[in-house]
């Protein structure tokens, strides 16, 4: 299934333009337009104003928005407040185009806070400009989420209260804050309605927006992870704060999550999914960090998959397996962060400390 819809009426005779460039150029490279949105729908690409960023209700976690806003003269900040408009949108990605100083910049925004860009004058091979947008977007919209949870009162009660490895995450959560390596969560009720969080609670099971995680190996076959949504420089409660993975169900798609009795529980983080194929495969990593950084001379993926996909799991883990040192090793996720392999938390940190670049770079 690959219908794609244009959602709502571009505004601009530019948008118009690049409204139809978009239909002729992913019509020509498989997917199928729709203009019914009863219809299963693998992409949509939806036009906002500034005065109407009204959220485009996707009826399956796959459908995958690709919002468009349009400004002329000075840009706005990318991060400040385009990065809103993203979040109150409800989208996937966030296509930004501004037309300034003789060009038109396109700038590509993700929910990880990731951003590229590319540029268009009068003149320029238009088509090679629609086709350089559908290289950038064809991927990421054919990508799997892997982000919904089973939970199972079924934890052990010797583990109800944490144990050692529990209280290892908890200190290395406060490192990571310490050195200001976890940007604080983005306020997403701050731009969202009561309804629109609903919304996106009922779709993804998200209740908050967080940067970064870490998990511990518990012994061969499970872990303990960070949760999603939370301050991870104050992890405590087991259940919500910090998560026992059992695995992942590959027929129903979904993470399996052991929890104590009588908790509500916060969901696994997007990248257990990650985590558990690195575990997997590699027996001698006991700890991965996943952090919004950067290093330098390190390997790193090609394409900026979704966070939660399997494609990016899998990029990691074929980077991870080709790297001379798999359980000690450090991989770049493109417009995003580092993944990082240990024997332990504590190396992890020791290998890291003084050479890690808070600014990943874009492109």
């Amino acid at each position: 299934m690959t219908n794609f819809m244009i959602s709502s009426n571009p505004a601009s005779p530019f948008l118009q333009e690049l409204s139809k460039g978009l239909v002729t150029t992913f019509s020509k490279n498989g997917f199928t337009y729709t203009d019914n949105p009863n219809d299963p729908l693998q992409l949509v690409f939806h036009f906002v104003t500034e005065d109407s960023i009204k959220p485009f209700r996707r009826k399956a976690q796959a459908t995958f928005v690709v919002a468009v806003l349009e400004s002329s003269g000075q840009p706005y900040d990318l991060f400040t407040e385009v990065y809103p408009f993203l979040i109150r949108s409800l989208a996937n990605h966030f296509m930004y185009v501004n037309h300034h100083a003789g060009k038109t910049d396109v700038h590509f925004l993700t929910p990880e806070q990731g951003c590229y860009s590319i540029s268009y004058r009068e003149g320029d091979d238009v088509q090679a400009f629609y086709n350089e947008i559908f290289e950038r977007l064809q991927p990421l919209t054919c990508s799997r989420l892997v982000i919904n949870n089973e939970f199972s009162e079924d934890l052990p009660q010797n583990l109800w209260e944490g144990d050692r490895i529990t209280t290892e995450l908890s200190h290395s959560g406060k490192k990571l804050d310490d050195l200001d390596l976890l940007p604080a969560p983005f306020p997403i009720d701050k731009y969202l309605s009561e309804r629109d969080m609903r919304h996106l609670n009922k779709l993804y099971g998200l209740g908050g927006l967080s940067y970064g995680n870490l998990s511990a190996r518990s012994d061969e076959n499970h872990f303990w992870m960070s949760a999603s949504g939370i301050d991870k420089g104050n992890m405590k409660e087991i259940g919500r704060d910090i998560l026992y993975i059992k695995g992942y169900n590959d027929s129903k798609n979904h993470i399996e999550v052991s929890i104590p009795p009588n908790v509500t529980p916060k969901r696994a983080s997007v990248d257990a999914i990650e985590h558990w194929m690195i575990y997997k495969e590699h027996p001698d990593v006991g700890a991965i960090v996943h952090i919004h950084a950067w290093m330098d001379g390190i390997q790193a993926t090609e394409i900026n998959y979704p966070c939660g996909t399997i494609e990016l799991a899998e990029t990691v883990a074929q980077l991870i397996r080709e790297s001379e040192n798999p359980s000690e090793t450090i991989i770049g996720l493109k417009n995003h962060g580092l993944t990082i392999t240990g024997p332990s938390l504590e190396n992890i940190f020791n290998r890291i400390e003084g050479k890690i670049q808070r600014q990943v770079p874009m492109s």
